[in-house]
């Protein structure tokens, strides 16, 4: 594993809100045991891109409690430069999220994050963060929904980006328990129009449309033709494309058998940025970003079970191999 030098400048800085995490291993409702973890879709995407090699700086506020300790070590753990995180120390908590198996891989998220530190994220906690200019900067579509000025945020931060030359990629990564479509639309859209690389799943791709009722082909078309120089459609199961404006470029998905579905979109992610911090091609980046969500697909967490460099070889070995 190579370790992210954290003297040169950050490759990839990213932002957003990082909680406490209780994974149940039943429903909650029947008590029992809980595991404690962190998770957090920038989080997320920051450690699969630090545990693949690159130098990676996250940004956000944690409570000044020992959840806000635990995400604070955990980041620092693998590797991910926080010396922009900032402690909040007016009596905000750290965000917590619970998790629970319900069906299958259907698993059940509750949130509790109103008025979280996180939540009152601000320009000034994440724009001195991209100084020195990272290559990409990395967000969501979550941040904006937690509050006004975490929507201020992400917003002053895609522009800050856009004027110094940073590739911005946004990943939609939307959430319908913290707002409705047509909110999440009127927020968005801005971003968009300062948006270098959009990843989206095929249902979120209309949240950016200014034509929510067009299809995939005409959504992407009318992305590209704003500005958009890279569209990624994440299928699932049935894998992934990239669109740009020559042509479409489609990409299976590994075949594993999925364990747990949480966090396999922030870990195709990574796997993408990596490739393209790689300067690899469009069908190589695919492959990265199928292969890193195959492992986040075929195993427990949000990220614990994140490929380093090393391991992305893994897949091809025969079924039943021991590597000793």
């Amino acid at each position: 594993m190579t370790t992210p030098d954290h003297q040169a400048p950050p490759e990839v800085v990213t932002f957003g809100e990082t909680m406490a995490a209780l994974r149940a291993h039943a429903a909650l409702r029947l008590g029992g045991s809980l595991g404690l973890s962190v998770a957090g879709a920038e989080s997320n995407v920051a450690i699969g891109l630090a545990r693949l090699g690159h130098r990676v700086r996250w940004a956000g506020r944690v409570g000044a409690d020992e959840l806000g300790a635990l995400v604070l070590r955990t980041l620092r753990a693998e590797g991910i430069d926080t010396a922009h995180a900032v402690t909040d120390d007016t009596g905000r908590p750290t965000g917590l999220l619970l998790t629970e198996p319900r069906l299958g891989t259907l698993t059940r998220v509750s949130y509790y994050r109103a008025d979280s530190a996180g939540s009152a994220l601000s320009p000034a906690d994440v724009l001195p963060a991209l100084d020195p200019g990272p290559r990409i900067l990395h967000l969501t579509g979550i941040t904006p929904a937690l509050s006004a000025s975490a929507a201020e945020t992400a917003l002053a931060a895609v522009t800050a980006a856009r004027d110094a030359g940073i590739t911005v990629c946004l990943d939609v990564n939307y959430r319908s328990r913290l707002w409705t479509s047509d909110r999440a639309r009127t927020a968005l859209r801005p971003l968009l129009a300062r948006t270098d690389l959009l990843i989206a799943s095929e249902d979120e791709l209309p949240l950016v449309l200014e034509r929510p009722g067009a299809g995939e082909s005409e959504g992407v078309h009318s992305v590209l033709a704003a500005g958009v120089t890279e569209v990624v459609i994440k299928r699932g199961a049935r894998g992934a494309t990239t669109f740009t404006a020559e042509g479409a470029t489609d990409c299976a998905a590994r075949q594993v058998d999925a364990v747990d579905l949480v966090g396999a979109g922030d870990a195709f992610v990574a796997g993408y940025l990596s490739g393209h911090l790689h300067g690899a091609d469009i069908p190589a980046r695919l492959h990265r970003a199928v292969t890193t969500a195959a492992f986040a697909v075929a195993t427990r967490g949000d990220w614990e079970g994140l490929p380093t460099q090393d391991e992305l070889g893994l897949f091809d070995q025969p079924e039943g191999t021991t590597i000793r």
